[in-house]
């Protein structure tokens, strides 16, 4: 058998598992899906499982969310959903869709589009389509431009979205160029199915991805965050992030991982600090529980952001990144903000990047009991992301190198364990509370109750837990040198 042969086979062999996949999917939401679809044929409009779905169905992964397009106009949908579904929502309204649910599936039903785009900010202006085919041909990838109605099952593949998916390939329907030029934030979708679906980008989407990357600044900031998350996110972000990297996307909206590529590592373990940190954000990777942790894959992404502006070399010609870790924070902070990230969320991928380097010098025996309390209180709820992070740091190729890290931290979580059996390292407080320091010192509410408190906090990380006495006695001895006692 010649080699296209062989390849072709391979090929229908795929496709026929993908239709397999999709019909044991398909025959598991049908009496919902066909259901649905008899009431629309009887109001005399067509509905058809589109996009998304369909892609997952032939991949043997469909949710309990299925995406609908009809050619009824949402008032219409919705006559013809009401005492059917089990609940209604119309957020979606403006833009053709309107949301339902029936036996525990999230349905949404779409009209027909054919949309056009502001010329300014890209976002779409919605514009009712008349036929499925145009319906398809507006949709970004040809994977997504299949849909199967319903109830008759009939497929529709205009763009060969069926060979791609067996083939791993992400195209557009029509040319790139037309596409991204209706929605550039298609171009950081194609990433983000790279890296959501382990699939290659076509060359020539490649190629219009790098010649057009310029257009993603007309994409809004919020539109640009959801598709980075999910590309994070996604099973394989490494393949998805070099993508950016490699078309300048990143440089549009996330420059300090391109910047990455200039630094060299100090210790010439790797080409660079971008490969280095690739490798950390798989490691932490590894370490998750259950499904992503977005905050551990973005700090494990942003922990040596600052080395670019803290690179210097020394007489010997080694490099060092000093303080880098505090620059990293800063840069990191300012560019989640710039992206519209929530506070909560920045704050806590911020702490673990400004704390990355704390763990470095354990194993040199410096740490004492007071240096444990410190970096368990600093870390506080972060803590097991703080273990993931500096455990996914150690990227050194050295075996017994690699292995005295890892026993080092093995030691240091064991010894944070037998403190906290001791003390209640969770909630470092006070031995004293602030009624107590207003009571001894004879002082109503204030700031000096607020700093009698935070002397006291010191030294209980400073020496462990103290008796009454003690605590008293080391308060009193504290507002006397404040000269607030005689």
């Amino acid at each position: 058998m010649s080699e296209a042969s062989a390849s072709h086979a391979a090929e229908r062999r795929e496709l026929t598992v993908a239709q397999r996949n999709a019909v044991a999917e398909l025959l598991r939401v049908s009496p919902v899906a066909d259901e649905l679809g008899r009431r629309f044929a009887r109001a005399g409009h067509e509905l058809h499982l589109v996009g998304g779905s369909v892609r997952d169905a032939l991949l043997g992964r469909l949710g309990e969310d299925l995406d609908f397009c009809t050619d009824a106009h949402p008032d219409e949908t919705l006559k013809i959903v009401r005492g059917w579904a089990e609940s209604i929502w119309e957020t979606g309204r403006e833009f053709g869709t309107i949301g339902l649910q029936r036996d525990g599936l999230r349905l949404e039903v779409t009209t027909f589009r054919a949309e056009a785009y502001d010329q300014v900010s890209r976002n779409p202006v919605v514009e009712y389509g008349t036929s499925l085919e145009d319906d398809l041909k507006r949709r970004d990838f040809t994977v997504n431009a299949m849909a199967v109605s319903v109830p008759d099952h009939r497929f529709t593949d205009p763009y060969g979205g069926l060979a791609d998916l067996a083939a791993k390939i992400i195209r557009t329907p029509g040319t790139p160029q037309e596409s991204f030029r209706d929605d550039p934030l298609r171009m950081l979708r194609a990433a983000r199915f790279a890296a959501q679906l382990r699939f290659s980008v076509h060359p020539d989407v490649r190629a219009a991805m790098t010649r057009m990357a310029t257009d993603l600044d007309r994409i809004t900031a919020e539109r640009i965050r959801d598709e980075f998350t999910k590309l994070l996110c996604g099973a394989d972000p490494v393949t998805g992030l070099r993508l950016l990297v490699d078309t300048g996307l990143a440089e549009r909206f996330l420059p300090e991982l391109t910047g990455l590529k200039l630094t060299i590592d100090e210790h010439a373990q790797h080409k660079d600090v971008y490969e280095h940190t690739l490798t950390v954000v798989s490691n932490a990777m590894a370490l998750e529980a259950e499904g992503c942790d977005f905050v551990l894959r973005m700090a494990a992404l942003m922990h040596d952001v600052g080395k670019p502006a803290t690179k210097s070399v020394g007489p010997d010609g080694r490099v060092s990144f000093h303080h880098h870790e505090v620059v990293g924070a800063r840069l990191t902070k300012a560019r989640m903000k710039a992206l519209r990230y929530p506070k909560d969320v920045t704050s806590q991928v911020v702490k673990l990047v400004g704390l990355h380097l704390r763990f470095y010098g354990y194993g040199r025996g410096e740490w004492t009991d007071s240096a444990v309390r410190r970096y368990v209180t600093d870390a506080g709820d972060l803590l097991s992301r703080l273990h993931k992070l500096t455990r996914s740091d150690c990227t050194t190729r050295n075996r017994r190198k690699a292995a005295q890290l890892a026993a080092d931290y093995d030691a240091l979580e064991e010894r944070i364990a037998r403190i906290a059996a001791e003390e209640d390292l969770a909630r470092v407080r006070p031995d004293l509370d602030g009624n107590a320091i207003m009571e001894l010192l004879g002082v109503p509410p204030g700031p000096l109750v607020g700093k009698a408190w935070q002397h006291l906090k010191e030294l209980r990380l400073e020496r462990g837990p103290l008796d009454r006495d003690e605590a008293e006695a080391e308060l009193l001895r504290w507002a006397r040198e404040q000269g607030v006692l005689d």
